[in-house]
């Protein structure tokens, strides 16, 4: 029988819980709010939940359900992340998924000599850059902690360093207030005003809970600011499983819920509707080195887990990807790469960062981005599913075809061919002999050349005059004070 064409392509999607498992973790984190409670170090939030019908007991302030169903149905289920250029690159929707680096690595690789030393001010602008001209990383974080800037205001030089690295969506990180307002005046003079940001933000501030269940003072002052400007936020628990959370990764994920969804309720009692990123980081304290793995299998069904969450709560969601815990680029790292970012794809997590992760989040490296920005080209080709169409079955090729000869030269190969393959960038798929004659790269030497490559062709646009006099101004104000 002749199949009915065209047919809807099936676009395979990786789930971890079953609707039913869905409603236990949810259920389980209501019960860990309302029964079990949370310590809030921060006066406002403290009094915001009180007067919303919170009740103090003791240390604790235990959240009723009401407050968390009513902070669910009002946060936005779509976020519209723009460039720097006012252009809507990023919308976090349902079945989008994005990619980026992670924030504040202690250490870098020099792209020149290889070796691991302290990141700068300027590797965190050159990483910047490296991202800029990577097709498929889509966002920006900083990527590195400059030891080259006074240590109380590295958030900020991070912050200016990478938006002149590059136009793509930011996500920063900030260590109080004070960097908030400085980051905030930066971004509007940037965006052209503070209206003009909120209709088109291009960045979203990344924040933490501590696990278990301490709301800090200045993480939670810097949620309040966001909700009070009305620009996107993301308030993300670690519950490590064996450290911040229950050694099980179903406990980890309650308790990291129950962390999140009290700071989407204080959000939407300060604004409601304020753009809200909902999500958990959760790898694994390992029990024989008592490192936090990054590259770790709990993470890589983490991923889908917390995803199911999100599409039960119709939020948009974080998530990881491409972080590893080798300390070089080899055959580990391409393992712990990959396993993640088809965790993250397959699952269609909205926003996955850490990419370029080296050394369980202490080190960053820019022949990783490469090789992880090539993972993410090969997976999403095979997340996208198969057609079946006129056009794929080929049945007037197949009619034509002599049996044995081949279809090399047939019409439909030539016409076809550049977008039915996947094509490598730097995957090496030559003869063994050109191999040898293009001096025997490996990856990592491959990957070295291709972002030396993108570092010496690729522009940014600069930023506009009025955000660099800012930026002077804000610099000056802080050498000031120091």
């Amino acid at each position: 029988m002749t199949p009915q064409v065209p047919v809807e392509t099936l676009r395979p999607r990786l789930q971890m819980f079953s609707e039913e498992q869905v409603k236990a973790i949810h259920h389980t984190s209501l019960d860990i709010l309302f029964h079990t409670g949370i310590v809030m170090k921060n006066e406002q939030a403290a009094r915001l939940l009180l007067d919303a019908g919170a009740v103090q007991s003791g240390e604790r302030i235990k959240i009723p359900p009401h407050l968390v169903t009513d902070a669910i149905a009002s946060a936005p289920s779509r976020i519209p992340m723009h460039n720097r250029l006012g252009q809507l690159t990023m919308p976090l929707e349902e079945g989008k998924v994005f990619f980026g680096p992670g924030s504040d690595c202690i250490f870098t690789i020099d792209l020149d000599t290889g070796e691991r030393r302290q990141a700068t001010a300027a590797d965190v602008q050159r990483i910047a850059r490296l991202c800029d001209g990577l097709d498929q990383i889509d966002f920006i974080m900083c990527m590195g902690t400059p030891s080259d800037v006074p240590p109380m205001d590295h958030y900020v030089h991070s912050f200016i360093n990478m938006i002149r690295g590059s136009v793509k969506p930011n996500v920063y990180t900030a260590n109080d207030r004070r960097d908030m307002e400085d980051i905030y005046r930066v971004g509007c003079a940037v965006a052209g005003g503070e209206d003009a940001l909120r209709e088109k933000p291009f960045f979203l501030l990344y924040a933490e809970p501590i696990s278990p269940l301490l709301f800090n003072d200045e993480s939670v002052d810097k949620l309040l600011f966001c909700a009070e400007k009305g620009i996107p936020v993301t308030y993300l628990p670690s519950p490590n499983t064996g450290g911040g959370g229950p050694i099980t990764v179903a406990g980890a994920i309650a308790l990291g819920n129950a962390e999140c969804l009290a700071g989407l309720v204080l959000t939407q009692l300060v604004r409601r509707g304020t753009p809200f990123l909902y999500g958990m980081n959760i790898g694994t304290l390992d029990m024989r080195s008592t490192i936090v793995a990054y590259g770790c299998p709990e993470w890589v069904t983490a991923i889908p887990a917390v995803t199911d969450l999100a599409h039960f709560y119709n939020l948009p969601v974080w998530g990881a990807a491409g972080a590893i815990d080798s300390k070089v680029v080899d055959a580990q790292a391409g393992i712990e790469a990959t396993a993640t970012i088809m965790a993250a794809y397959f699952s269609r997590c909205n926003l996955n960062h850490d990419v370029g992760y080296m050394e369980y989040g202490t080190t960053s490296s820019m022949e990783l981005l490469v090789i992880c920005d090539e993972i993410i080209r090969e997976v999403a080709y095979v997340a996208r599913g198969i057609e079946v169409s006129e056009r794929t079955l080929a049945r007037e090729a197949i009619h034509r075809a002599i049996p044995g000869g081949g279809f090399l030269a047939d019409d439909h190969t030539l016409e076809n061919w550049e977008t039915a393959q996947w094509r490598p960038n730097i995957i090496d798929r030559s003869r063994y002999d050109r191999w040898v004659k293009r001096g025997r790269q490996d990856m990592a030497a491959r990957a070295n050349a291709r972002a030396r490559q993108i570092l010496a062709e690729h522009v940014v646009p600069p930023l506009p005059e009025a955000a660099e006099q800012v930026i002077a101004e804000v610099l000056v104000a802080r050498a000031r004070s120091s």
